[in-house]
């Protein structure tokens, strides 16, 4: 059919004044993050962190982004569980619940969501109004949970995909994931990345994997750097795990004496941005972004400390403004931490002296706690040798009084002790696997009993009652459970004809020691030169 010549023309005038469509206007989207909660859903004794003053944070963030026309999406890396006895004697219930409160639209799954039976863990599922992400945990063959979520803002398709460190199976105690697969989460991501670029607009990664600067993971799971490195499409890594605060102070140098308050900037590889807001709640990361055509820029990004104080001339002292509790969060969680105190304000001893168990310290040499705890388990059992996950040691022992509390924040994990016969040349065996445990990993071993020369991550020497070890000689090794069942990467002692597992919890054993040793002196479990390391 023939256009008529005067209805053609009119066309040809319309299309000539037609003009192109408007751009879409740019998008400012923030993301609110956090990581390593382990239950500290109230504040420390100095007022620093916990829920409420979070919530405020959180709500003031949402406020002035919103006010300027943005976005927010709020993210955790994962670990809600374990570190605080309030929280572990009712299984994180006030930590999922106020998350809830808090507004998380997501979190990542982190090893210690397994640290309690599977029937706690659906619970804390049901709990949860927000999806628990991992897309490389399989059970029977299936994905465990989510593997990832899309949300919706301003016309934005983000994409949230969860990952956990496949050191999990390794970390936590066998009865507690049996059945249950941890594949490599670099090889999920890569498989989802082109299905998650095609469905969004803009792909993240919430992750428990840690951040090792440079990629300099040692005995650890490969992590964030590694992963982002070894794929492309991902935007942005929120991660956790290594619980530290990512600020750069240039190319894969981390800056690990970061102050708060202080300018932070995060980690980049690959095209792809990596944060991570140490620990505890300590912190709310803000990364803002503007997104147009298909460009996301980074345009700000800070840490944002949590009522965190430092000593000055013996006051503590607020590193920046304080912030206020939000009230109905404090009343929320009021109950709960009422509930727990009953159970752990009874008197246990005294201290004279600091035990330190500071993450820092106990996982990168041997201290005054990591022996305490090792002497209690070679007391108990009778054990020529103690040897302790410094992974296992949460807190330190501060001095004067010591309660119930403080025994469950230094052991929360409810680990039986076991004590095995060992051969000289099976217990050698096992102190060269201990030898090579990385410093500043959950496996470091803090020992009593015996005296190791190590060189290069080799152990070149090793006595037991100053004398060396001989190969035909039995001798009894004291470990805790978790390790005795190959946690942490050690070798397998549970199926060794002279396992015994003893049925005593760990943190009741460092309880009765300390109990019957009362006042205990910090200076009489200083370490000497046992272990030697060049």
């Amino acid at each position: 059919m023939r256009i008529p010549f005067i209805a053609a023309a009119a066309l040809a005038l319309l299309a000539g004044c037609a003009t192109p469509p408007a751009e879409r206007a740019p998008i400012q989207l923030t993301i609110l993050h956090t990581n390593d909660h382990h239950g500290r859903f109230w504040p420390n004794a100095d007022g620093e962190y916990g829920m409420a003053a979070r919530k405020t944070l959180l709500d003031r963030l949402r406020a002035e982004v919103q006010a300027a026309g943005g976005y927010t999406l709020v993210l955790d890396g994962g670990d809600i569980n374990t570190g605080v006895p309030e929280s572990d004697l009712q299984d994180a219930e006030p930590d999922f619940k106020g998350m809830n409160l808090l507004g998380y639209d997501a979190s990542a799954v982190g090893n210690h969501e397994f640290d309690k039976p599977p029937a706690v863990l659906e619970k804390q599922r049901q709990w949860a109004r927000f999806p628990l992400l991992s897309a490389n945990i399989y059970r029977n063959g299936q994905r465990m949970f989510e593997p990832y979520r899309i949300f919706e803002r301003g016309g934005l398709r983000i994409a949230v995909m969860g990952l956990t460190t496949d050191d999990t199976a390794k970390m936590v105690l066998p009865a507690n994931v049996e059945g249950i697969e941890f594949r490599k989460p670099i090889d999920e991501a890569a498989k989802l990345l082109p299905e998650l670029r095609a469905k969004a607009d803009m792909v993240i990664a919430a992750t428990h994997m840690g951040h090792y600067a440079d990629g300099r993971h040692g005995v650890n799971a490969p992590g964030d750097v590694e992963m982002a490195r070894a794929t492309r499409g991902l935007d942005l890594i929120v991660g956790g795990h290594s619980q530290n605060p990512v600020c750069m102070l240039q190319e894969n140098l981390r800056n690990d004496a970061y102050v708060p308050g202080t300018p932070c900037a995060p980690d980049r590889q690959n095209g792809t941005w990596i944060v991570q807001a140490h620990e505890w709640g300590k912190y709310v990361g803000r990364a803002d972004f503007q997104v147009q055509a298909g460009r996301i820029e980074l345009i700000r990004y800070q840490l944002i400390p949590v009522n965190l104080k430092r000593t000055v001339e013996g006051a503590k002292v607020a590193y920046t403004e304080p912030i206020p509790e939000d009230s109905g969060m404090r009343a929320f969680l009021q109950p709960f931490q009422d509930k727990g105190q009953v159970r752990l304000t009874v008197p246990v001893g005294e201290t004279v002296g600091v035990f330190d168990g500071d993450r820092e310290r106990v996982r990168k040499q041997p201290t005054n706690l990591g022996r305490l705890v090792a002497q209690s388990m070679r007391d108990k059992t009778g054990a020529d040798v103690a040897l302790m996950n410094s992974g296992g040691v949460r807190d330190s022992l501060p001095e004067g009084r010591i309660t119930y509390r403080d025994v469950l924040k230094v052991q929360p994990f409810g680990n039986q002790v076991a004590v095995v016969r060992l051969t000289g040349a099976e217990l050698l065996r096992y102190l060269e696997a201990a030898a090579r445990m990385t410093p500043g990993s959950g496996a470091f071993p803090q020992t009593v009993g015996v005296q190791m020369r190590i060189e290069g991550g080799q152990l070149k020497e090793a006595w037991v009652n100053g004398q060396p070890v001989e190969a035909r000689r039995e001798y009894r090794l004291a470990v805790n459970s978790f390790t005795a069942t190959g946690g942490d990467g050690y070798p397998k002692l549970s199926m060794h004809p002279g396992y015994l597992n003893t049925g005593f919890v760990d943190a009741e054993v460092l309880r009765a020691y300390i109990a019957s040793r009362s006042p205990l002196k910090a200076a009489d479990y200083a370490p000497g030169d046992e272990v030697q390391r060049k």
